[in-house]
């Protein structure tokens, strides 16, 4: 098949999703075309070495990136996100037909940002199908910055338009289905596909002498958060819980955010002795920290939207057979519960949160292991590179019409 990728971010950005896909499309042989824009995230400044112009197009075996420029000023505010957002629909709608307009079928990764763009090249594409990978149901960014309602108001009714136009489906959640269909998509073309983490990286690994003196000041259990320390997290929660229980076991967070001077703050205020700050580190590095922990865990705020998404830092944990603490509600622990790969509780709910940390410190070295072992089969079996890339491919095929199947199946029991 001649497959066309609509993707906002791309590699060297930290996109494996549409990157993977992207090689391990054109690796099974199909001409892949790829539409993106110039790396600019997280911080939203092109990488230095690039330079924004029209006419930017790589090509290797079967795989060509043709990218287009957009304001790069996206993680300043709503207003430069939204700017991104609309100049990179702009500058593809200019590019698309050319570009895309004979290929079988267009597979979208579909995040806020992509969504003008998204409605944009389909209208333009005409009868190309098109395959939507839906990672999130609308914008949630900026919510309490002025002007937030009428930009969601926007997305939503442009992911409406798209949602009916799309020929297939994949939402990267169980529960994100409903909120899908609820927003106009025919439920008879909505398929589960989780995400899958950079395999290249997150792997079983085995604990180097420095990895274990970071991590690790003497027997007690720890407990490690790998990951943004923002708002959506919580981590005020895991603070307070591990504060209950400074003799017992230890709290190690890896990286940073917005939130990371009030966590900080907290944890002082307390006098959590057992809470320990890392500075970001390398995803490569990530493997090695996580074997020399006891456990991962996994943070979410207790709110509608994120009970529907199951964030990436799970497949990592996963992948690397790490057990796994969830305070999330939701598919999060859901999914936990039903891999048997760990502990979970509410969300925001401290006492609980310390309740769990105490019984994985008493659970025994064995345990654990076999935890981290059922995940990693869970990983491997529903959420690897290769499933996903099967379960796309063959949305893709339906979608041209090359598979005799009819579209409905049923849905995955996933709890």
């Amino acid at each position: 098949m001649k497959i066309g990728i609509l993707s906002y971010h791309f590699p060297p950005e930290p996109a494996f999703i549409p990157g993977s896909l992207a090689e391990e499309l054109a690796a099974r042989g199909h001409e892949v075309r790829v539409l993106t824009g110039f790396p600019d995230y997280p911080g939203g400044h092109v990488y230095p070495g690039w330079r924004q112009r029209w006419h930017h197009e790589t090509h290797s075996q079967r795989l060509s990136v043709r990218r287009v420029p957009r304001y790069p000023g996206g993680a300043a505010s709503i207003g430069g996100r939204m700017a991104s957002y609309l100049s990179f629909a702009g500058s593809a709608g200019l590019v698309a037909r050319r570009f895309l307009g004979d290929v079988d079928a267009l597979y979208v990764f579909q995040l806020p940002a992509t969504t003008f763009a998204a409605a944009g090249v389909l209208r333009l594409l005409g009868r190309v199908p098109a395959v939507l990978h839906v990672q999130d149901v609308w914008a949630r960014d900026g919510a309490e910055e002025g002007g937030e309602g009428r930009w969601v108001a926007r997305m939503g009714n442009a992911m409406t338009r798209i949602y009916r136009a799309a020929s297939r489906i994949a939402v990267a959640a169980p529960s994100m289905r409903e909120l899908v269909v609820a927003a106009g998509a025919d439920p008879a073309r909505v398929r589960l596909v989780l995400n899958w983490t950079d395999e290249r990286i997150f792997h079983p690994a085995t604990p180097g002498a420095a990895a274990r003196q970071l991590v690790r000041r003497d027997g007690r259990c720890v407990v490690m958060h790998a990951g943004t320390i923002g708002a959506r997290q919580g981590l005020e929660t895991a603070v307070r819980a591990a504060a209950a229980l400074d003799r017992t076991m230890d709290l190690v967070l890896v990286g940073s955010g917005a939130a990371e001077r009030r966590v900080r703050g907290l944890a002082a205020e307390l006098g959590a002795e057992n809470v320990r700050f890392l500075e970001r580190r390398s995803p490569v590095d990530m493997p090695e920290l996580y074997a020399a922990a006891d456990y991962q865990l996994v943070m979410l705020r207790d709110l509608p939207e994120l009970r529907r998404m199951v964030p990436g830092k799970l497949q990592a944990a996963l992948s690397c057979a790490a057990p796994v603490i969830a305070s999330a509600g939701g598919d999060t622990a859901e999914l936990v519960e039903r891999a048997r790969a760990g502990l979970s509780c509410p969300p925001e709910d401290w006492a609980a949160l310390a309740d769990r940390f105490w019984l994985a410190a008493t659970i025994p070295p064995p345990t654990r292991t076999e935890m981290g072992r059922r995940g990693r089969a869970t990983y491997l079996r529903e959420m690897s590179l290769p499933a996903g890339v099967d379960q796309i491919e063959r949305l893709l095929h339906e979608a041209a019409g090359r598979v005799a199947q009819p579209a409905t199946e049923p849905r995955r029991k996933f709890a």
